[in-house]
């Protein structure tokens, strides 16, 4: 029996232009390890006013919404690699449009997730009317992604003109807890009841656990999917505590409905996956170059902010670099967040002195990414005090990944980490990582044996060690060569595959349903289905 699988998400770097974060990178690969087996997927994601350009015109999707009848656009779209059993799709309407982040989300610094809650309902609703209409055909799995999709639970539960989502079993994958989608319940227009004016809401299942007066949409996926999926084995554990910000960062005020499911026998840790074949390949002595290319791009462009520092600044320090290379390269990817650099911002102090360590062995620190304007702000007058700190603001494939094949050494100081991919490709290169032991970074980061990690009982205490684990490391590279390649290749010889992941996913979050030793039908001579892999490797 196949199974014919429906992903509904944010994000989806298996096409074009549909990627902020990690969550489009798992939506990307999940899929083609789904469909070595044969299995069918379909992955749907908002248009935002751009995707379905590219794209051919399914059918038109009518259905109630705000009260009134609404009227989407259903498109199939080009993936980035063509492959027989999966099929992505883009659902445009007028009311869903490009965000500022990364063109896809909006910031709205007033009312949280106001924008992005009115967008997300409205493609909901349409996801819902496009299974009524039976246009992917049977569904056995639809497979959730973070608060933005969870409403189809809702719609699931409550509305009763969807009620042909009762057939397929819903699987709720928490990409990052800590973005909940906080909305009002009734009295305003990002709210429930006006999304929704014709359904009787049930206040006391839906809640937030805090804010009574509001739905919580990372909670209702938590309590209505049939499961629900953390990415990895540590972080699950680490939700099921309170939070004792900043020192611990756990459910976040969900614990409790996390410990529920987890009793339910609803929650599981699978750790994210990596890729491994057909990867691009960067060149040697490309870093530099790829900088200074993507500097000039950005300058062309009129609305890039910070002409000047990205000349006198950033530009000015590549070109020299490319002439006098540096002894020892560190490196930084990543969005600029509370999650990913608050140890910077609470103690700026940690970063000047890590620089101090680099520059006394002729080190540098290249930081690259955009986010929080307070986070750009502060690395930006840190790279005025400091020659060795070059921070690149701005995003560029091209660039990163020239720093996972160039640099020596990985930072990943994360407050958190629900899984973390950077590590990983760090790791596949052979550059070991000096991560914060937290989440999934426990699990993928071995302390000298695979890289280095630091913690501690306060906030201080990992500052602390954070500093010293990292001046070890550094003397380490130059005083104990042998030791360090063996780190390299033992981090390299590192595999996080999602052939096994998908292999835990069809374990436990798919086909808790479905008898797997049945699921597949004979294949030829020499071919592996998911049951032969599963029961070979019990």
């Amino acid at each position: 029996m196949k199974t014919n699988f429906l992903f509904v998400c944010a994000e989806n770097d298996g096409i074009y232009n549909c990627k902020a974060g990690g969550m489009g990178d798992v939506v990307r690969d999940v899929p083609r390890q789904i469909a070595s087996y044969e299995d069918t997927c379909h992955v749907i994601t908002p248009s935002y006013g751009r995707l379905h350009q590219s794209g051919t015109k399914i059918t038109s999707l009518v259905f109630n919404y705000r009260g009134q009848s609404e009227e989407a656009n259903l498109y199939e779209v080009p993936g980035k690699k063509e492959n027989p059993f999966i099929k992505h799709y883009v659902i445009d309407h007028p009311a869903i449009t490009s965000g500022d982040i990364a063109h896809i989300y909006f910031n709205d610094p007033d009312q949280p997730f106001y924008t992005d809650a009115c967008m997300f309902s409205l493609f909901c609703t349409a996801v819902a009317q496009a299974v009524k209409q039976d246009l992917f055909g049977e569904l056995q799995v639809i497979h959730l992604h973070d608060w933005h999709t969870s409403l189809l639970l809702f719609l699931r539960e409550y509305h009763s003109s969807f009620t042909v989502l009762k057939n397929s079993r819903f699987v709720y994958s928490i990409h990052n807890l800590a973005i909940q989608g906080i909305r009002p319940f009734r009295d305003n227009y990002s709210s429930l009841k006006a999304f929704y004016p014709e359904i009787i809401i049930d206040e006391e299942q839906l809640k937030d656990p805090r804010y009574h007066d509001c739905i919580n949409l990372m909670t209702l996926g938590i309590r209505l999917a049939d499961a629900v999926h953390t990415v990895s084995p540590s972080y699950k554990e680490d939700i099921k505590s309170p939070s004792r910000p900043p020192a611990f960062i756990g459910g976040e005020g969900l614990e409790n409905d996390l410990i529920k499911a987890d009793d339910e026998g609803r929650l599981f840790g699978i750790l994210n996956g990596c890729n491994y074949k057909n990867i691009n390949k960067a060149k040697r002595n490309e870093l530099y170059r790829n900088s200074l290319y993507a500097i000039f791009k950005w300058l062309q462009e009129p609305n890039k902010k910070y002409k000047s520092d990205f000349l006198a600044h950033t530009g000015n320090k590549i070109f020299k670099l490319s002439e006098n290379k540096p002894d020892f390269i560190c490196a930084s990817v990543a969005r600029l967040t509370e999650q990913k650099f608050f140890f910077y911002k609470n103690n700026p102090d940690i970063l000047r002195n890590l620089l101090d360590i680099l520059a006394a062995r002729n080190g540098v620190y290249i930081v690259l990414g955009t986010g929080a304007p307070e986070y750009e702000d502060g690395f930006r007058q840190i790279s005025y005090e400091k020659e060795n700190f070059i921070f690149i603001n701005g995003q560029s494939e091209e660039i990163i990944d020239s720093l996972y094949f160039e640099s020596n050494l990985y930072l990943m100081p994360s407050l958190f980490e629900p899984c973390g991919i950077s590590q990983m490709l760090a790791m596949r290169n052979g550059q070991p990582c000096l991560v914060h032991a937290t989440g999934g970074l426990i699990d993928t980061v071995d302390h000298l044996k695979s890289g280095f990690s630091f913690s501690g009982d306060t906030l201080e205490q990992k500052g602390q060690n954070f500093l010293q684990v990292f001046e070890n490391t550094v003397d380490l590279f130059f005083e104990d060569k042998e030791i360090w390649k063996h780190i390299c290749k033992t981090a390299k010889g590192k595999r996080f595959s999602w052939e096994k992941s998908v292999k835990e996913y069809y374990q436990d979050l798919y086909l808790q349903e479905i008898k797997l030793e049945s699921k597949f039908k004979p294949k030829k001579k020499g071919s592996k289905s998911v049951s032969d892999i599963y029961n070979y490797n019990k």
